[in-house]
């Protein structure tokens, strides 16, 4: 959703930038907190949400679980704890809603510069909208806008490009009107992205390929978190929530801090859970062994081994290699190979 509301104040105590899930979090918690604050958020685009409006990728979702991402005054009662985008948005929307938000949000407002100023202890901030700009003075800059830049995004040059026939696209920016039913699609990469694209593209298209410079530990876990279900039968939503919550966050410090004590332990531990989940004779050394220990890097989640299902249906596969250049209908790489590629 859009808050058309027009931001023209010359002055407030607290100015939150984003208007994402730490942004809608720091203006309510400000608001119970702090109820003699003046604030104001602002967001660059066109409506609230912030990743889970802007990622329209297929399978767009979280790789952490909702009890612990979500808002503590907030309970997550879907029942999938691993939640797709649109869900999140939509918490997101209901969050701004019961918090009486709406009218303290400006969408299309994009901060082009921010100064401190000692003598009068005040931000100066410079915003624009429509190609207006106007000043504002606040004693609190709330920076909650990630770390992303949402108009571009990371590509890097791979010989050859020019002469591939078909769309080479960025999940970033990817149109959910593109249809790629029946197509021979390569993910490069092997992050939290990958890992979610290749399963749901896998359900339309004919063959996805996950083409690997390097492997990534990867964690299947449910989507859906029994306990806390079970616990919302029997308690109020609330107290559930916060019994979850804290049961997940506390079993997720044991988790890295096991990982990161007995590395060489936490290693082959991920590795032997993984095992059963692909096909006899699978490289699981090649394709799922990182050279480096757990949680050095983050580990990637896969929900309900959704993407262990497409390999074993054999609509997807892993290649672990690395990029020679583009050709017209694929790929060649370093090893010799090749894959052939619609998109």
């Amino acid at each position: 959703m859009t808050s058309t509301t027009l931001f023209n104040q010359n002055a407030v105590d607290v100015l939150i930038v984003g208007a994402g899930l730490s942004g809608i979090s720091a203006a309510a918690h400000l608001q119970r907190t702090h109820p003699d604050y003046s604030f104001h958020i602002i967001e660059s685009r066109a409506n609230v949400g912030g990743t889970w409006d802007l990622f329209k990728y297929p399978g767009i979702r979280s790789d952490s679980d909702m009890h612990t991402l979500g808002f503590d005054f907030k309970p997550w009662i879907a029942n999938k704890s691993i939640a797709d985008g649109p869900s999140i948005k939509s918490y997101i929307e209901e969050t701004i809603t019961e918090q009486a938000l709406w009218p303290k949000i400006s969408t299309e407002h994009r901060v082009t510069a921010a100064h401190w100023h000692s003598d009068r202890n005040r931000w100066l901030v410079t915003i624009e909208h429509q190609d207006q700009q106007h000043q504002v003075e606040c004693k609190f800059l709330q920076l909650c806008c990630g770390y992303y830049r949402y108009d571009s995004a990371y590509k890097p040059d791979y010989p050859g490009e020019s002469d591939f026939q078909g769309p080479i696209i960025h999940p970033q920016f990817w149109d959910p009107e593109f249809d790629y039913t029946d197509a021979s699609v390569v993910v490069i990469g092997s992050g939290a992205t990958a890992v979610t694209l290749v399963p749901s593209l896998a359900e339309k298209a004919r063959h996805v390929t996950m083409l690997q410079r390097s492997p990534t530990y990867v964690v299947s876990r449910p989507s859906s978190d029994k306990f806390a279900n079970a616990l919302r039968a029997i308690l109020p939503n609330s107290w559930a929530y916060f019994i979850t919550r804290m049961k997940n966050i506390g079993l997720q410090q044991f988790v890295y801090q096991r990982c990161r004590r007995y590395p060489e332990n936490a290693k082959r531990m991920i590795i032997n859970m993984l095992r059963p989940l692909v096909p006899a004779g699978f490289d699981v050394d090649k394709h799922f062994t990182p050279s480096y220990t757990p949680w050095e890097q983050r580990l990637c989640l896969v929900p309900d081994a959704d993407l262990f299902d497409a390999i074993h249906n054999n609509k997807a596969s892993i290649v672990t290699d690395t990029i020679k250049c583009f050709d017209s209908t694929g790929i060649q790489l370093d090893s010799g190979d090749r894959l052939d590629a619609d998109i």
